[in-house]
């Protein structure tokens, strides 16, 4: 299920530009626009649970990468294009999803998730699923939001056709508490307009590289990895919610503090726990007022310790083994997180991220560097969390 092919094919959502027929004053693409649509449904989707709604969380997380990897294949056909395909021509729409299935059948190695993706390609959805809507609401807002950033470049004639299909689309879902929240600017707006400052941040952003890749892309891409990681190890269901959602908001004090280069984090023995504690206390006053109360528990637990084994008891979170996650502690009511596979997933993330460059011909000593740390680090036979790593990187050992 893991392997070196789906990693790389969702990588190219970095690449993939949205909105290019306007002015554009930053990059918006694709991968980014897939991580906020997530944070997105996380509050949105809590804002139901709060009010007693059950949200199947895997559903969302499923379906969101589907249609990554749809997007990915079909990047060449606008989204309102393909919306009149699918209701004028649906013969047609449904071949164009079959030529996307054919595109993925050798890359999705696993045959209950190749089943899965084609349900979502060929299986109509129930409009009335709530943990659909709570994604399809979330996909409707984000796109607002990207709209919002450029419309102070675009002329406001090329922005009223736009503008009128966001607001008919946003409109199906106001009686979701969450989106009548973020539309009427209440704390959830505020709070993700923080999350997107991590898409205005470039990670490795002392050197060029191509493609550039944002903090808030960065999170999604190592949460799809851990996604793929815990489905190969065939974890149970919560604990993949729970890995996935933890891996996302791993990187979301830098929405406060910004990335700060790892070469620079171990400039000094102790800098970076003073730069941990900082982070704490940034995100304790800046963030911590912006959450409800009802997942803000959660949101810190995501961000605590956030490569460590662990669990939560009694209120407390606490380190524990592999061994501990998946015996005494494995029930859901523990939340078990895998944090070292998350590190893991982070430091894959990295190696891809400098690998493509220096194989698009992007060559800098911090990226020949980083590249080799990394491979150095997972030698041969490595394996955390009972998840090997020695097929994805046994082709790059054999070349060093």
């Amino acid at each position: 299920m893991f392997n070196k092919e789906i990693v790389f094919k969702l990588f190219e959502a970095f690449s993939i530009r949205r909105w290019n027929d306007l002015v554009r004053p930053f990059d918006i693409v694709e991968m980014d626009k897939t991580a906020e649509k997530m944070f997105l449904s996380f509050i949105i989707g809590k804002y139901e649970e709060k009010n007693g709604r059950a949200i199947d969380w895997l559903t969302i997380i499923n379906n969101s990468f589907f249609e990554l990897l749809r997007r990915i294949a079909l990047c060449d056909i606008k989204s309102p294009v393909q919306r009149i395909i699918r209701s004028e021509y649906p013969e047609e729409y449904r071949k164009l999803n079959r030529w996307v299935f054919d595109k993925y059948k050798e890359i999705i190695t696993e045959s209950s998730f190749l089943e899965e993706f084609a349900s979502y390609l060929f299986d109509p959805a129930d409009p009335a699923d709530i943990s659909l809507r709570v994604l399809r609401a979330a996909h409707k807002y984000s796109a607002i939001r990207e709209l919002d950033m450029i419309r102070m470049v675009n002329e406001p004639f090329r922005l009223v056709e736009i503008d009128k299909c966001l607001e008919a689309d946003i409109a199906g879902f106001m009686d979701l508490k969450g989106v009548q929240l973020l539309v009427t600017r209440q704390l959830p707006y505020y709070f993700i307009t923080e999350i997107e400052k991590l898409r205005f941040q470039t990670r490795w952003n002392q050197t060029p590289r191509v493609p550039a890749t944002t903090v808030l892309g960065h999170s999604y891409f190592v949460a799809a990895l851990v996604f793929l990681m815990t489905r190969t190890l065939k974890l149970p269901p919560h604990r993949l919610c729970t890995d996935f959602f933890a891996a996302l908001f791993h990187d979301l004090p830098e929405a406060v503090t910004r990335d700060i280069i790892s070469p620079v984090k171990q400039a000094t023995d102790h800098l970076p726990e003073v730069v941990k504690q900082i982070e704490d206390e940034i995100v304790a006053q800046e963030l911590l007022p912006l959450m409800d109360e009802y997942y803000r528990e959660d949101v810190l637990y995501f961000i605590q310790d956030e490569f460590d084994n662990r669990i939560r008891l009694n209120g407390m979170t606490r380190s524990v083994t592999e061994e501990e996650l998946n015996t005494t502690y494995s029930a859901p009511q523990f939340y078990g997180i895998d944090g070292k596979l998350i590190r893991a997933a982070d430091h894959i993330a990295a190696f891809v991220e400098a690998d493509s460059s220096i194989r698009f011909g992007i060559r800098s000593e911090q990226l020949e560097a980083g590249r080799q740390n990394i491979l150095q680090h997972y030698g041969k036979n490595t394996v955390i969390n009972g998840f090997s790593l020695e097929p994805f990187f046994e082709s790059y050992h054999k070349v060093n």
